[in-house]
C-alpha cells in the first residue's frame, strides 16, 4: 500500500535544503505521494529510509524512455488496470523488425518506411516508432553492419536484440548513446547484460518465464546499478502472454510485488498469428511491441487501435482550436464556425470538400462538446465566439464580415452579432446539407 505525505515526510531527513528542487521536505514528501518525484533525488536519505520509500513512491510502473530526440517515446508511469477506471498514459511502441542477414538495401527500406509512414487520423499523426535489429547471424561484424545500416537510415529508437555480448558491444560502439534497448538479460547472462548497459546508459529488457523469477531477475539487475528495465514474461501462447502480463499488470498496480512495476516488452513475432499478438500486446499492457514490417492494411489497423485504446476514455476527442482553410479561400469565402469536437470537425470537413466549395471553418474551443451540447451547457457563448474571430485573426482573412453557425446553435445568433458586429448566417442542422446551402445562399 502507497504511503500517505505525512508518513513519508516522517522518513525524510526534514533539513528543507532545497537540494531535491523543492522548498520543503514536506513538499518533497507530497510529490513522492503522488509518484512524480523520486527518492533518489534525495541526497540525505539513509538505506532504510530508501528501502521502505522505493516500492511505495514511485508510480506502480516505472517511467522508461527509449531513444533520445524527436522520436524518443516514453513508456510505463500506468496507473489503473482498467482504462475506464482512469486512462493509459504512454501508448506502446511498435517497432518493425529487421535481421542481420537481410541486405543493407532491405534494411535501409524497412528503417525508411518506418522513419516516414504516417497515418493521419482524427487529426493525430501516427507513426511507429523505431527499427528492432536482430543479431540472426550470431556474429559481431555483420550485427555491427546492420546496426550501421539502420543509423545511416534515420535517427530511431532501436532495440538490440542479441544472445551475444560481443555482438552486442560492436554494436553499441555505433549507437549506444542514443539509449537503445538491450534485450535480453536472463538469469544466465545478466551480469553481462548489465555491465554493457551501465557502460552505455541503456534500458535493458529482462527475460524470465516465471514471475517469481522474474521479481528476482529485476531485484538483481538493480542491484547492478541498472534500473531502466522492461520485463520479458516469454509467453510460449497468447494464452500465457494474456495470464502473465495482465498479473504482472495486477501485481505491479497492487505493490503487492513491487518487482514487477516494469513495463512490458512483446515479441510479436515468436507467434503464429503475429496480428493478433499484437492487437493482445496493445490492449493488455505490453509497452514495446516488436513486429515483422506489417503489411498496409495490418499498420493501419494496429495504429487506429492503438490510437483509440490510448485515447482518454473520460475525454472527448478534441480539434486544436484555430482557422482551418478547405481549399484555397480567397477574400470573399465564406467562413463556417464550429466547435472542436473532432468528429464534429470531420464530419463537417468532408462535406465541405465535397461541395467544392473553398471556405475557412472556424473551430472554436468547447472543450470537446458538440454543438448542441455545448449550447445546452453554456460553452458555446457570443464571448467565446468574438475572442476566437480576434484571436485567429478571421478579419485579416475576408473582406467581408459574415457568419455562418450551426443551425443548433441558433438561438445565440442575435448575441453573436452584438458582441462580434459580424452579421450571422444560421446554417443547417445536419452538415450532409452544407453543400446545397452554399451553393443556394452565400453571397459574399
Amino acid at each position: 500500500m502507497a504511503l500517505k505525505a505525512l508518513d513519508i515526510y516522517k522518513l525524510l531527513p526534514k533539513k528543507n535544503c532545497k537540494e531535491c528542487g523543492d522548498p520543503t521536505c514536506l513538499t518533497f514528501a507530497m510529490k513522492l505521494a503522488a509518484g512524480k518525484a523520486d527518492i533518489d533525488i534525495c541526497p540525505y536519505l539513509d538505506e532504510n529510509a530508501k528501502s521502505v520509500l522505493g516500492a511505495t513512491t514511485r508510480p506502480p510502473i516505472k517511467l522508461v524512455k527509449l531513444g533520445v530526440g524527436e522520436r524518443s517515446f516514453a513508456v510505463g508511469d500506468e496507473f489503473v488496470l482498467y482504462r475506464h477506471d482512469k486512462t493509459f498514459y504512454h501508448p506502446p511502441g511498435i517497432m518493425f523488425k529487421v535481421l542481420d542477414t537481410q541486405s543493407e538495401e532491405e534494411i535501409m527500406a524497412i528503417t525508411a518506411r518506418v522513419r516516414d509512414e504516417t497515418l493521419t487520423r482524427v487529426g493525430a499523426d501516427l507513426k511507429f516508432n523505431g527499427t528492432a535489429i536482430v543479431n540472426t547471424s550470431g556474429t559481431a561484424d555483420a550485427y555491427a553492419k546492420a546496426v550501421a545500416s539502420v543509423e545511416k537510415t534515420a535517427g530511431l529508437p532501436e532495440v538490440l536484440v542479441s544472445d551475444n555480448p560481443a555482438a552486442l558491444a560492436a554494436a553499441l560502439v555505433l549507437c549506444g548513446s542514443y539509449h537503445p534497448l538491450i534485450c535480453a538479460a536472463t538469469q544466465e547472462n545478466y551480469k553481462q547484460m548489465c555491465a554493457l548497459a551501465k557502460q552505455y546508459g541503456c534500458r535493458l529488457v529482462v527475460r524470465a518465464p516465471a514471475l517469481d523469477a522474474l521479481a528476482q531477475l529485476t531485484k538483481d539487475c538493480v542491484a547492478e546499478g541498472v534500473k531502466n528495465l522492461l520485463i520479458d514474461p516469454a509467453p510460449q501462447t497468447l494464452g500465457d502472454f494474456i495470464t502473465r502480463s495482465t498479473a504482472i499488470r495486477q501485481l505491479a498496480i497492487t505493490r503487492a510485488v513491487p518487482d514487477l512495476g516494469y513495463p512490458v516488452y512483446l515479441d510479436a513475432t515468436a507467434f503464429d498469428d503475429e496480428d493478433a499478438a499484437i492487437a493482445l500486446g496493445i490492449v493488455k499492457y505490453s509497452s514495446v511491441i516488436v513486429t515483422s514490417p506489417l503489411s498496409p492494411a495490418s499498420a493501419k489497423a494496429v495504429l487506429t487501435l492503438r490510437q483509440n485504446i490510448y485515447t482518454d476514455p473520460q475525454k472527448p476527442i478534441q480539434m486544436n482550436p484555430g482557422l482551418y482553410r478547405v481549399g484555397t479561400p480567397g477574400k470573399d469565402a465564406p467562413v463556417l464556425m464550429t466547435v472542436n469536437f473532432s468528429l464534429t470537425y470531420f464530419t463537417l470537413q468532408g462535406y465541405l470538400e465535397s461541395s467544392r466549395v473553398p471556405c475557412f471553418m472556424l473551430i472554436v474551443d468547447t472543450e470537446g462538446l458538440s454543438v448542441l451540447t455545448s449550447v445546452a451547457a453554456g460553452k458555446l457563448n457570443e464571448t467565446l465566439i468574438r475572442d476566437a474571430i480576434r484571436k485567429f485573426g478571421v478579419e485579416n482573412e475576408v473582406t467581408h464580415r459574415k457568419l455562418i453557425i450551426p443551425g443548433y446553435s441558433a438561438p445565440l445568433s442575435g448575441r453573436i452579432e452584438e458582441a462580434t458586429g459580424w452579421k450571422v448566417l444560421v446554417g443547417p442542422r445536419d452538415a450532409a446539407e452544407i453543400g446545397e446551402y452554399l451553393h443556394q445562399e452565400w453571397k459574399p
